[in-house]
This record gives structure tokens, sequence and C-alpha cells, in this order.
């Protein structure tokens, strides 16, 4: 799965989040059982937890020597000792002992209870009358230690009956009885047993506290890095890509993966490590605290794991298909809104603000009606999740109920137990939430992926023509029998070019529109690679050179002008930004947007909107044409980036142009023929192929695509006198 393959790329990081989760799972786990040890032992053993008594009356001491066998009465003779006041009193009180003491004394002690009237249960009353009699003959010595002995053990036998739990519970009942009869007062041995398993259960809660806290950090780290990382890798290969594989992508679907998918990933990171990591921990903690607990009730808790996957499984095929399609949906709100936004005034000149609000209508209602489908079906899940883990507990506690009052498990065990059902069952149900999700992650992960992986059509050279191309006399462009179309399927846009442009000199194409004179320049900046033939830089193939070297040498100033958000200077200096003010005011100058620019209070450090939105389409050309000038490079390529100037600064610019770049190569695609009718070369282009190559008037003379062109736009007289200066 792409979203485990990201985590794992921080095994580190995950490691640590997976020990914090076994420590705070640990702590977590145990609090149940401390509760189960208040209930027990705090509140119904009023703090004894042992059936070996830390004190013995004389006479308690010498009957159980009496009814224990010799190995076991020699552990009594060695862990206890007389005091001054003639109680006997636990003197080794480690751990080891105590358990062995617990486990050979409670028997005994539950008999010596019984020969108590008023301790014993209904079911000793049979035995007590001759155990007690037993014991006064073995005392006076008429009866042996062996015959008491095998009085007690029958005894036993029929006492085994109530189990070995019973035994256990009337033994604390048995050492609380010798601590009545000794005067000793139990409630401050209660108060400090609560006391103390508080504090534990207090400590555990606030290290757990302590621990989720460094995991904490840790996932969000990961979760962020990824995060991070993805929209890096994103935006680095979709800066590398090609026309070609921008076309394959629309701008809205590029933007929803670079945006909404990769946050969806990282929020999906996130959580896998904060539930899915932490669940299965907890699960199996849980169970291996449940066969501790009690092995009887286990049927239950594997009955309600199986109902909630059946119910996950039946929400996971209905939804499935619907998550599928989710992303898809967004991509198209997210288009109809860009276009809606960019297109703005089209829309309101053409009073289609009621079809584009129904529209967009069309594009939400879609997507909420798929998120309401899915959201529906989830908020189902819950309710019958609940039903689910109450009715499972409704069912212990009426089994429980029964074990209970029959003295095979303590309350404080059914309550214990009662929690970790609920851990276990809450587990698998936050696993299943997840899985949930997870196919929608897959989706997005896979569509991230998809952009990440897709393979670039321009692969950048290697730099080893890039030191013999030599540019100190200017830079020529050769079009060598070219030939283009847009994808395998398409026609042809540009069909057997061929021609050459020199440094010092203007070449200008023209043609009809749609007829290739934009994809020439995009050749020559390789946004797309030939089919057929090879452009040129002096001589050499423009394949061979790298990338940077290749735009390092190209000024472009495209068909729609596009501005940065930023300042003048900022988007002038865009390409160069080494260069100083007076380098950014000498493009402005030659852009004939000085005027312009000084008029602003700011002038140079005056804001430009995101896109130029805040100046008009003139004033946007001409700072996209300084943008070009500002930068160090040998060849300018113009693509009809004089439409938006009025004819005089048009010409002015041109004559400017001609002036200062006189040793570069400059090439310039226009519609006008005022604009390209001086050029040195002049091609002609129709529907893709060469119609023509020469100058202005060799094209009148022997070019009826040009001079179609010509005469549609200009009258005979203005064509003879060079087209309209305007005293330039």
């Amino acid at each position: 799965m792409r979203i485990a393959r990201y985590l794992l790329k921080h095994k580190l990081a995950l490691l640590v989040v997976v020990l914090c989760f076994v420590i705070q799972a640990v702590c977590e786990l145990s609090l149940p059982r401390y509760t189960s040890d208040i209930v027990d032992i705090g509140l119904q053993q009023s703090g004894v937890e042992h059936a070996s008594p830390e004190y013995l009356s004389a006479q308690t001491h010498d009957d159980l020597l009496a009814l224990l066998d010799d190995e076991a009465a020699q552990a009594v003779l060695q862990a206890y000792a007389k005091n001054d006041e003639g109680v006997y009193e636990l003197r080794d009180t480690q751990a080891q002992t105590r358990a062995l003491l617990d486990e050979v004394m409670a028997p005994s002690m539950v008999l010596l209870m019984y020969t108590n009237q008023t301790q014993a249960p209904e079911a000793g009353q049979a035995q007590n009358d001759s155990l007690r009699s037993a014991l006064d003959a073995y005392k006076q010595k008429t009866m042996s230690q062996e015959e008491l002995r095998a009085l007690a053990n029958e005894q036993l036998h029929e006492l085994a009956g109530y189990n070995e739990t019973v035994i256990a519970q009337q033994a604390i009942n048995a050492a609380k009885a010798e601590y009545v009869a000794l005067g000793i007062s139990f409630e401050d041995k209660q108060m400090s047993y609560l006391l103390r398993v508080g504090a534990i259960m207090l400590a555990l809660v606030l290290f757990a506290a302590l621990i989720h806290c460094v995991m904490n950090f840790f996932a969000c780290r990961t979760a962020s890095k990824i995060g991070r990382d993805l929209r890096k890798q994103f935006f680095e290969k979709v800066v590398s890509f090609s026309a070609s594989e921008i076309d394959q992508f629309s701008a809205a679907s590029l933007i929803t993966r670079g945006t909404n998918d990769i946050q969806f990933i990282q929020m999906t990171s996130l959580m896998m490590q904060r539930m899915v990591v932490y669940s299965p921990i907890l699960a199996i903690g849980g169970i291996i605290m449940v066969l501790n607990t009690s092995v009887s009730f286990s049927w239950i808790i594997a009955l309600g794991v199986v109902l909630i996957f059946l119910v996950l499984a039946l929400l996971f095929a209905i939804t499935m298909p619907k998550f599928k399609i989710m992303q898809t949906l967004i991509d198209k709100v997210n288009l109809v809104s860009r276009e809606l936004l960019t297109g703005l005034n089209v829309v309101r000149a053409f009073n289609r603000e009621t079809y584009e609000e129904d529209r967009f209508k069309q594009a939400n209602e879609a997507l909420m009606k798929t998120q309401l489908f899915t959201n529906r079906a989830m908020s189902f899940m819950m309710p019958v999740m609940m039903l689910i883990m109450n009715l499972i507990s409704v069912l212990i506690v009426w089994l429980g109920g029964h074990y209970v009052d029959a003295g095979e498990v303590q309350t404080g065990d059914l309550i214990a137990f009662i929690t970790y059902a609920m851990v276990i069952i809450s587990s698998f149900l936050i696993i299943g939430m997840i899985a949930i999700m997870l196919p929608r992650a897959s989706v997005t992960a896979e569509r991230v992926d998809e952009v990440i992986n897709t393979a670039i059509s321009i692969e950048d050279a290697l730099r080893v023509y890039d030191d013999a191309l030599d540019t100190s006399h200017g830079v020529s462009i050769e079009f060598k029998d070219v030939s283009f179309r847009y994808s395998e399927t398409s026609e042809n846009a540009l069909e057997h070019i061929s021609f050459t442009a020199e440094p010092g000199k203007t070449f200008a194409v023209i043609g009809a529109t749609g007829c290739g004179k934009s994809s020439i320049l995009k050749l020559i900046e390789r946004f797309y690679d030939v089919n057929e033939g090879a452009v040129l830089l002096n001589g050499i193939d423009i394949r061979s050179l790298s990338l940077n070297k290749l735009h390092s040498l190209l000024g472009y100033v495209p068909q729609q002008s596009f501005l940065f958000s930023g300042t003048i200077e900022s988007n002038v200096l865009y390409g160069n930004k080494n260069a100083g003010e007076s380098r950014a005011l000498e493009a402005i100058d030659i852009a004939q947007a000085r005027a312009f620019v000084e008029e602003k209070p700011e002038a140079l450090q005056s804001e430009i909107a995101q896109g130029g939105t805040n100046v008009s389409g003139g004033q946007r050309q001409r700072l996209a044409i300084a943008r070009a000038l500002a930068s160090d490079a040998s060849v300018y390529l113009f693509d009809d980036s004089f439409s938006a100037l009025d004819y005089k600064t048009d010409a002015t610019l041109r004559h400017e142009l001609k002036r200062r770049l006189s040793d570069k190569t400059v090439i310039i695609v226009a519609q006008r023929i005022s604009t390209i009718m001086d050029a040195d070369t002049i091609l002609v282009l129709e529907d893709g192929k060469m119609a023509g190559l020469g100058t202005h008037e060799e094209l009148l003379e022997r070019c009826e695509a040009y001079r179609e062109i010509a005469y549609s736009q200009l009258s005979e007289a203005e064509l003879a006198k060079g087209g309209v200066h305007y005293g330039a």
C-alpha cells in the first residue's frame, strides 16, 4: 500500500512511535487490573491482600501446624516468629515466600474458620464440630496428628466443590477474622492500600500521557515530513514537465492533486500512526489481559469482533465505489471554479452568470450527493457499533452475574473483563474505520504518484555540448526539415519547415490563426521535441544541450503575458535576479513602459497583483517584454507580443529593438503586417506548411498568401510606404 510505503521511509521515527505505543498500551491496560484490585481487595477484602495474615494468635498458629503437612508446617515456622505480646508475627515478607504461604495456608485457614460457628458458611456447618473436636483431641493427645490430618484432608475434598476461587476468597475472610480476633483494625490497612493503588494508577496515567506526547510529536513530525516531501517531489516534477505532460493533466487536477490529495495523504499518515499502529497493540494486549482474567468469556469477545467486521464489510462494499469517484468530482468543482474566476469578465460580458451558476451547481451537487452518501453510511456505522458494544456489555454482565453468584469470578475481575472487552472491540472498530478510509487515501496517493512517476518526454541532455557552443558571435537558429505534431493521433502542426535566423537580424513569422506560428517558438524553447528533422543552435541540435543552457540563451515573451505577484522590479528582473535597478530601467525603457512606471507613486516598487490584473493589457504586455529584455539572452522570441500595443507604440518599440539589439537574434511571431514588414526575413505559414520565405517586398511579389494578409490589413499606399510608422 502506498501510504505504508511513505511511512516506511521514516523507519526510525516509526519505531519510536511503535515503542511509545507499546509503553502506553502497557500503562493503560494495567489500569483495569488495578481497578479490579480496588474493588476486590480494597473494598470487598478491606485491603487484606493475602490469605497468610501478618499476625497469628498462638491458638491459630498451633492449629495450623497441626493441620499442615511437614513441609508446609516448616515453611510457617520459618516465616513466623513470636513477639513479646505472645502473637506470632510474619517476619519474611518477600513476595515469593508470601505466595508460598498463601498457597499452603489458605485451605487450612478456611477449615479453621469453619470451626467458629459465627464464621462458618452454610456448607461448613456439618464439618466444624468434628474438626473442632478432633483438634481438641489432638491437643489432649487422644488423637494422633496423622488421624487429624486425614480428617482435615477429607473435609478439604468436600470443600473442593467450592473451587479454588471460593477457597481463596474464604481464606481472605479467615485472615480478616484473625485480625478481628487479635483486635487489629484494618481500616488503616484498607485506606493505605487504596491510596497506594490509587497513586500507582495516577502515576501510570501521567506516564502514559507523557509517552503519548512524545509519540504525538514524532507522529505529527513524520506525517508533516511526508506531506512536505510529496509536495516537494510533486512541485519539482510539475516544474520539469514539458508542455506535453502539462496537456496530459488539467491545471485544476494538478492543483487538487498538489493540495487536497497530498493534505489527505498527510492526514491519513497521521491517523495510521495514531490508530492503525496503536489499535492492534491495544487489541493484542487486551486479549492477553483477558486470558489472564477469565477464559470463560472469550467467545463473547470473538462474537463481538465478528459482528463488527460483518458490518464493516457491508459498509466497505457500499461506500468503496463512491470513494473512488469522489476525487474526480473534486477535480470537476475546482475546474469549474477556476474557469469561472479566470473568465469572470467574459461571463459578465455575455450575461452568462446564470449558466455558470447552474454549471457550478451541477458539479457541486454531484460532489455533495457523493459525500452525503458516504457520510450517511459512516454515520450509520457508529450507532450499529455502539449497539454491538452495549449488547456485548449486557451479555457479559448477565453471564458474569451467574459466575459471580457461583463464586467462580470476583466482582472486580468482571469489571476488568468488561473494560478489556470494550478495549478489544473498540480497537477492532477503529481498525475497521481506518480500513474504510484507506481506499480513498489509496486513490489520492495513486493520483499523486501518477504525476510524480510520469515519464518526461523532454529528457534533459548532459552538459557535453554546452561548452562546445560558441556564442561570442551571436546565435543562429536553424530549422532543418522540421515536422511536428502535438500527439501521436493528431495531424502535423508543422510540416517540412526549413529556415535560418541569423544574429543581428530580425526573423518574422506570419500566417492565419492556427497555422503553427507559436509552435515554432515552442520548439525553439524545447517545450516540445520535433518528430522529424532538427532545430539547431549554431549548428548544434538543441536536444544535445542541457535545458538550463538552452533557456539561458533565450528571452521569451509568451502570447499571453503573465505577471507574478510582487513588484514591477521583481517581475522585470525575474530572469536576471543579479541585475540592478539600472538594468530594469533600461529594459523598461526599451519596452516603452517607462512613462507609465514613473507615473506610479512607488515606481519600480509598485505592487503587481497575481497575474498582473491591476495593470492594463498593454502595460502587462510591455512589462513582459521588459522581463525578456532584462535577461542576458542571445535570442529574443516574441510570440505575438505586440498585439495589445497601439500602432505608434508598436513601431517605436520595434525601432528600439532594432537599434539596441543589433547583435542579437530576434524572432517575432505576429498577426499584423505592420509589425513584421520591416523584418530581414519573413516566413509565411499556411496550414503548418511553408507558403513563402523572404523579405516584405519579395513576398508581396511572389507569395499569394502573404499578399492576401497584407491587403486585408493595409492599403496599397501604406504598403508602398513601408507601413504605418507614426513618426518612428
